[in-house]
């Protein structure tokens, strides 16, 4: 089985930056197929225009603008590419980090598809910060990174400590129906608990309100849809759920720090 070096994606790397035991890489995946193989480093992969198959011993994962995975150090798997331009960000971390800041990547085993909306947009600004030509941008990845492993553990912990019932279908729900109109009564009736339980229960179990993480949500959905050069910030603003684009740009700019149009031209900068 092939054992792929540090930096190795097969494709054309538009970008590498390395430092502290992190490389990360911006690649566009040129090969149709790439049989069994592992990769030296934990990573993820995060995959910013295009698709791509990736199958492991377990799941088969079709990967599509805005589909985020970890892959555990030597855990094998296959990728397959549509004939359609795809390109990939990389995260690789060395085991060497992991131990001078005490931490261990044994927690996250295998291969991971992440649907978490807050470490996604997390990742999205490790992204920039990986465009950005500056003294802060190394200090700032380090600390991203953290925030989106500590989060990665908790909800490692969280499936051992079984959450109750509802969390998980919720959840579920408002990732398939966060573009429709939802309200606390639809809510409460699908899951079968008091609306006031559920209004004063997600934020612990979420870290924010019902309204924060449905826009996060829709925020998420839009930075996906932005590798589509064809489609206008109106266009993605309603297909999104938004009421219009003004209220997109402002929903967008409170989770990001940047407006629509200044995080797209970071994604197609050269």
């Amino acid at each position: 089985m092939k054992h792929s070096q540090k930096g190795e994606f097969y494709g054309e790397t538009n970008k590498t930056v390395c430092f502290d035991g992190l490389t990360l890489t911006d690649t566009v995946y040129t090969h149709p197929k790439v049989e069994w193989h592992y990769h030296e480093h934990a990573y993820f992969t995060f995959i910013l225009e295009g698709n791509v198959i990736e199958g492991n011993k377990k799941e088969v994962y079709n990967c599509v603008p805005g589909s985020l995975l970890f892959h555990n150090w030597q855990d094998a798997h296959y990728n397959i590419k549509p004939d359609v331009f795809t390109r990939g960000f990389h995260l690789e971390i060395e085991k060497e980090w992991f131990d001078k800041l005490s931490l261990t990547s044994d927690v996250l085993e295998g291969s991971t598809k992440i649907s978490n909306p807050d470490i996604k947009l997390l990742m999205y600004k490790i992204f920039r910060a990986s465009k950005i030509d500056d003294g802060d941008s190394d200090l700032s990845t380090q600390t991203l990174l953290l925030e989106i492993l500590s989060k990665l553990k908790k909800s490692s912990e969280d499936v051992l400590h079984k959450n109750p019932k509802w969390v998980k279908m919720i959840d579920e729900i408002l990732h398939e129906q966060f573009t429709d109109l939802l309200t606390l009564d639809y809510l409460s009736q699908i899951l079968n608990i008091h609306p006031m339980h559920l209004s004063r229960d997600f934020s612990k179990y979420f870290n924010c309100t019902l309204g924060e993480y449905i826009r996060k949500l829709k925020v998420e959905k839009a930075l996906s849809l932005m590798s589509s050069k064809q489609q206008s910030f109106t266009e993605i603003a309603y297909q999104c759920g938004f009421s219009d684009q003004s209220h997109f740009n402002r929903c967008f700019k409170e989770i990001n720090g940047i407006n629509p149009s200044a995080h797209k031209k970071i994604l197609f900068k050269k």
